[in-house]
């Protein structure tokens, strides 16, 4: 039988913890924890597997806070079950060099498993992991030998729950019928502006009931007992995932502010905490106080943490001897090691090819790296048969099976990059995305996140310029390209023929610290003679001499993707007229900002101030490498609806004007 009043007494131990960490910092948001403890310790004391002295075991349950403003309730949690996160740090909380920061950061604090803030982004992630337990449980479980077996659990918010992506996502795992993902929505019908009634009057438990999910409650959240027999409930459902409405009072137990929008984002204040001590009957005056019996229970985590990765252990050792193979592909897969010959099906791809759309030979490349790296997951926004992203003969994950390669995210792009996160976050598979470029627009949240985790996802964008042609302005991508490069710790590519679409794949697939965008083309691309130009390796450098007609060069001009065909044309036709030229392929800023300066300045000369930049898209941002002094060819406004060619010609971004340009820069300096 459950020991009330102990249990009191550690939900009221995390309560005040989270407090006095807000108060100290005098920022953050205290309401949500105070409301949120009963809920978490329930899961956290009664039903959530996990080790605190090894964080990354991989059959621990997964936990995402996705209403990251309550950090402080997560640090108080890592903190009091025995986590490398000693009372230090949460008195640290919102400071320099702290691993308690303002929001929950995926890689700095041990047990976050997501870095959360941006509302609705846990729930995307949450299912991610949902998923992808169920897929690597469907390819590797043999009966008898359950080696992955875990669940998902998440605390998501009313703000959480307003936010489209998480519709897009719970939609999906309805759909996908994931039902070792449980959510506890603590409902307590607050946000800053007051009262949720203003903006926010739906049936929350109805919503989810019609997405497909499980709904239990409402229940009463403030009571460990009640959200403890339903989460019991919710463990024995075995075809959808749940969500379980809790009713909750923001920041429970403060005389004055309980209750109202004041208790989200500001501290209690010194004197509303010493009341709200006195309300709930907290005998200890001094902050970060952890009385002694509630310590010793919050001790037995650890214990029973190391007993529980002991006996998987045990297990999986088991495992190794009847499916040595499996285990080892599992081992690789949960290392994010590549297998040492994934590489054997990219030789030899398009050395004697027609014409191809960067996007077609995409579609080779991946198709090829996916009977090399059985980790290789992902699907398109309802577009692979335009992005070419199908995996063929990988199968498709869907309700009830989930051992395939290829996932069906329907019209969902900001909750397709979120899941793609989760499941890279969860580990064992390298996920990627697909949409048109104009649309990535729509998952920006999803791949700054992406990026911010250092999260190994792959985004396919195709349909790259105004080069898509009659559809028009409203899918001519213009100024994406130049935006996702402002994404710090995303790498963008676009390459300029299929021989280079290879090399940024094979980039991607070996960079374990980011992720990595490619923009691919619609139309056609005639594959570049290599034979006389620099090799489609130097793609891996981000940038390459790919040819030039006297060394050194009076002109530079740089190019990406479909547009290092017009500069290579413009380059041969000033080489024709004695002027040396250098066309420099780019498929990747970051990729060759990172090379040694001395490879730089060996293929941008830094005495050479004649520079032209072509692509098709905004001309703002070019003159990092073409200076002041140098010219842009590009685009200026919008595209229009027209065949391709007519828009390369209407726009004047043509070998002609390319070779204008270089002649003025080249005449001008003599």
């Amino acid at each position: 039988m459950a020991d009330q009043a102990l249990d009191q007494l550690c939900v009221n131990t995390i309560r005040f913890l989270a407090v006095d960490t807000v108060q100290k910092a005098k920022s953050g948001h205290p309401g949500a924890p105070m409301g949120q403890a009963p809920l978490a310790y329930a899961l956290w004391d009664r039903f959530l597997s996990h080790n605190p002295a090894d964080p990354t075991w991989p059959n621990r349950d997964r936990f995402v806070l996705s209403c990251g403003h309550a950090s402080a309730l997560l640090y108080s949690l890592l903190h009091l079950n025995g986590y490398d996160l000693p009372m230090d740090e949460l008195k640290q909380f919102r400071q320099w060099g702290s691993k308690t920061p303002g929001h929950p950061e995926h890689g700095l604090t041990p047990g976050v498993e997501a870095t959360t803030g941006p509302l609705g982004q846990g729930v995307g992630n949450a299912v991610g992991m949902a998923l992808a337990e169920r897929w690597l449980a469907n390819r590797f479980n043999k009966l008898g030998h359950e080696i992955i077996d875990h669940h998902t659990y998440a605390i998501v918010s009313d703000g959480d729950l307003q936010e489209g992506i998480a519709s897009e996502a719970a939609s999906m795992a309805g759909t996908l019928g994931l039902n070792k993902l449980i959510i506890l929505y603590d409902n307590n019908e607050i946000s800053i502006e007051g009262n949720t009634d203003i903006t926010f009057r739906e049936n929350v438990g109805e919503r989810f009931r019609a997405y497909g999910w499980n709904v239990i409650g409402p229940i009463e959240g403030m009571d460990v007992e009640s959200v403890s027999t339903a989460l019991t409930a919710a463990k024995t459902e075995t075809s959808k995932p749940t969500i379980i409405v809790c009713t909750t009072v923001i920041g429970y137990g403060s005389p004055n502010k309980a209750g109202k929008g004041s208790a989200h984002g500001d501290p209690l204040g010194d004197e509303e905490v010493a009341l709200t001590k006195e309300n709930l009957k907290w005998e200890y005056d001094e902050p970060f106080t952890v009385p002694a019996e509630a310590q010793a229970h919050f001790s037995q985590t650890a214990e029973q943490g190391k007993a529980k990765q002991a006996e998987w252990n045990a297990a999986f050792s088991e495992y190794r001897e009847a499916f040595s193979a499996e285990a080892k592909q599992l081992d690789d897969a949960l290392r994010g090691q590549l297998p040492d010959d994934w590489e054997e099906g990219l030789k030899g791809l398009f050395e004697k090819a027609d014409p191809i759309a960067t996007r077609s030979a995409s579609g080779v490349v991946m198709n090829a790296i996916s009977k090399g790296v059985p980790a290789f997951i992902g699907g398109s926004a309802d577009l692979a048969p335009s992005t070419r992203t199908f995996l063929d003969g990988q199968g498709d994950i869907g309700p009830g099976d989930y051992s395939g390669h290829n996932v069906h995210f329907g019209i969902r792009e900001h909750a397709m990059g979120a899941i793609a996160n989760g499941i890279a976050l969860h580990g064992g598979g390298i996920p990627y995305t697909a949409t048109f470029l104009v649309f990535s627009d729509y998952m920006r949240g999803s791949i700054r996140l992406g990026a911010l985790m250092g999260q190994q996802v792959i985004y396919v964008f195709t349909h790259d310029s105004i080069g898509v042609g009659e559809d028009g302005p409203t899918h001519q991508p213009v100024e994406h390209v130049m935006s996702l490069r402002e994404i710090p710790g995303l790498v963008v590519s676009r390459p300029a023929d299929a021989t280079e679409t290879v090399e940024i794949w094979r980039a991607a697939m070996n960079r374990r610290d980011g992720p990595t965008a490619m923009a691919f083309t619609r139309q056609n691309l005639p594959v570049l003679d290599r034979s006389l130009l620099g090799a489609a390796s130097g793609a891996l450098k981000g940038g390459y001499t790919l040819w030039e007609s006297g060394d050194p060069p009076q002109v530079v001009i740089i190019a990406t993707g479909s547009e290092v065909h017009i500069a290579l044309e413009a380059g041969q036709t000033l080489g024709g007229e004695g002027i040396a030229a250098r066309i420099v392929s780019m498929p990747s800023w970051e990729l060759f900002d990172d090379q040694p300066k001395d490879y730089r300045d060996q293929v941008l000369p830094p005495s050479v101030r004649a520079r032209v930049s072509v692509e098709a898209g905004t001309t703002k941002g070019w003159e990092r490498y073409v200076g002041l002094d140098g010219a842009s060819v590009g685009m200026t406004g919008y595209g229009a609806s027209a065949p391709a060619g007519v828009l390369y010609e209407k726009f004047d971004i043509t070998a002609e004007r390319v070779a204008q340009e270089a002649r003025n820069l080249v005449n001008r300096g003599s």
